[in-house]
C-alpha cells in the first residue's frame, strides 16, 4: 500500500477516534459534561439563543427563536428546578416562524439568584413582569405558557395584568390546595410534619434518588443508564439547598392557595393540559381551574404523568398550536364584525 494512502487512513482513523474517546471519556467521567453539551447542541440545531436581559442589578437567562409578529409571541415558564431548556421537548414540534421565549425562572440556571429575593409565587410573578417589561414584551398582548410552578406563576400573571395576556395555557399547575391530594403532597406534609428535610422526593442526590424522582414526576418509564442518572444529579447537586428552601416555602398551607385566590380574575382564553396519571399535582385540579374560568378548554392526557413536555411533546406542541390559532381567528373575527 502507498504510504501517502495509509497516512491519509491514520490520521483519519485518529481524527475520528478524537470525538469517539472523548464522548466515552465523558460518560464515564463527567457525564454532567456530557448533559450541558446535549442540551447546547440541542439549542443551536432548533435554532434557540441564548441571551441575558439585564434590569438594574438583576439577570434573567433566556433563549428565544423568531421576531414579533402578526401572531403573538410565546412566552413559556418553567417548573420547579427545571430550567428554559425544558421547552425543547415541545420547540422541536413547533413552526420556527413563531416567536418563542424561554426564561429561566427566578434563583434558577443562569438567572440572578439571591437570599433577599422574594421566590413566592407574587415574588416570582413580578420578577417575570419585570423581565416583560425588560425586553419590551408586552408592547402587545402575549401567549403565556406555565408548567407546575411556573403555570402557578402564568396563572397569577394573567390575573394581575390581564391587558398583557392574549391567551393562557396552564399545564398541571400548582397552586390549587383543593385538589385531591396527589402522592408527592402526602409525602411533603408527612415529612414536613416530622421536620424531615434531607430527604425531599423532588431534590435527590443519588442516581437512584433521580430515578424515584422521574418515576414520581413520569407515568411513562424511561430507561435511562446509570451514568445519565449520575450526570443529572451531578447538575443538581450545586442547586439542592436553594431549591430545599424554596420547595419548603412553596409547600406552606398559607402559600399554596395564589392560583385558586386568582383564578376567577382570569379574563384571557384559557387552555388546561394535565396528564391523567400525575403524581405531583393532582389532575382533579383541572376540574376546579374549568369551573372557576369562563370557556376554559380542558385537555386531560391519557397514560401521561406530571412530566408532560417529557412525555407527550407531539400532542402538547399541537394542543398549543391549535388553541392559539382558534383565540387568534376569533380575535380577527372579532375586528371584522
Amino acid at each position: 500500500m502507498d504510504v501517502d494512502v495509509l497516512n491519509m487512513f491514520v490520521i483519519a482513523g485518529g481524527t475520528l477516534a478524537i470525538p469517539i474517546l472523548a464522548f466515552v471519556v465523558s460518560f464515564f467521567l463527567w457525564p454532567s459534561v456530557l448533559i450541558r453539551i446535549y442540551y447546547w447542541y440541542w439549542r443551536r440545531t432548533l435554532g434557540m439563543q441564548v441571551k441575558y436581559a439585564n434590569c438594574g442589578d438583576y439577570q434573567f437567562c433566556y433563549s428565544y427563536r423568531g421576531r414579533s409578529s402578526h401572531r403573538p409571541s410565546i412566552l413559556m415558564l418553567h417548573g420547579f428546578s427545571s430550567h428554559k431548556d425544558m421547552w425543547l421537548f415541545i420547540i422541536k414540534f413547533l413552526p420556527k416562524n413563531l416567536h418563542l421565549i424561554c426564561v429561566d425562572m427566578p434563583g434558577h440556571e443562569g438567572t440572578t439568584r439571591s437570599s433577599l429575593d422574594d421566590y413566592s409565587i407574587y415574588g416570582q410573578m413580578k420578577r417575570i413582569h419585570q423581565f416583560v417589561e425588560c425586553i419590551n414584551l408586552n408592547r402587545k398582548p402575549f401567549h403565556l405558557i406555565g408548567i407546575s410552578m411556573g403555570g402557578n406563576v402564568a396563572g397569577v400573571y394573567a390575573a394581575q395584568y390581564p391587558a398583557e395576556v392574549c391567551c393562557l395555557t396552564l399545564m398541571c399547575p400548582g397552586g390549587l390546595p383543593n385538589a385531591k391530594e396527589s402522592i408527592f403532597v402526602q409525602q411533603m406534609k408527612e415529612l414536613m410534619k416530622k421536620e424531615c428535610y434531607d430527604e425531599l422526593p423532588m431534590i435527590p442526590y443519588t442516581p437512584e434518588g433521580m430515578a424515584d424522582m422521574l418515576k414520581l414526576c413520569s407515568y411513562v418509564r424511561f430507561k435511562v443508564p446509570h451514568q445519565i442518572l449520575q450526570g443529572l444529579v451531578d447538575v443538581r447537586i450545586p442547586h439542592n439547598d436553594f431549591y430545599r428552601k424554596l420547595l419548603l416555602e412553596l409547600m406552606q398551607d398559607k402559600k399554596r392557595t395564589d392560583l385558586q385566590d386568582n383564578m376567577s380574575k382570569i379574563k384571557a382564553p384559557t387552555q388546561i393540559i394535565w396528564g391523567k396519571q400525575d403524581q405531583v399535582l393532582d389532575v382533579s385540579g383541572a376540574d376546579i381551574l374549568a369551573k372557576a374560568i369562563p370557556s376554559a378548554q380542558v385537555h386531560i392526557l391519557e397514560n401521561c404523568g406530571h412530566s408532560i413536555v417529557l412525555e407527550r411533546p407531539r400532542k402538547t406542541a399541537k394542543l398549543i398550536l391549535d388553541f392559539g390559532t382558534t383565540v387568534q381567528n376569533a380575535e380577527n373575527n372579532k375586528k371584522l364584525a
